[in-house]
């Protein structure tokens, strides 16, 4: 168990790694780009959840960052499933979860960054 812990905490803090291993190896085996890109992008987003809310918690001095991408997420599913029930008239649970899931890639991405530059920029300028 304690080797699970050590492996995901050196993949999560820099994710692009793990990213372009998978993107480039399971690209490399099966020969489609497109489908190597989205397993890609779903197994960074694991990475990315848990490295933001470990962020978050470290730069607000707060234990909600895991709470409160989970909320925000499922808030998403719901606005999501809401729409869609209204225009088809049935939710397709998996297509929701599924862009939820890759639309927190980019947001997690984004996050990731922002929060590395504050984290950083707040050891460079503090004493």
């Amino acid at each position: 168990m304690e080797f699970i812990k050590h492996l995901y905490a050196y993949m999560a803090v820099l994710p692009i790694i793990p990213f372009a291993i998978i993107l480039f190896g399971y690209g490399a085996y099966i020969q489609d780009r497109k489908k190597a890109f989205r397993l890609a992008m779903d197994i960074t987003t694991a990475l990315l959840i848990g490295c933001v809310a470990v962020l978050f918690d470290d730069l607000f001095k707060s234990n909600f960052g895991l709470y409160g991408i989970m909320l925000f997420m499922l808030l998403g599913g719901g606005l999501l499933g809401n729409a869609q029930f209204r225009k088809r008239g049935a939710v397709d649970v998996k297509k929701v979860f599924r862009t939820i899931w890759r639309l927190s890639f980019f947001t997690m991405s984004l996050l990731y960054i922002l929060f590395m530059f504050i984290g950083i920029g707040r050891m460079v300028f503090t004493v």
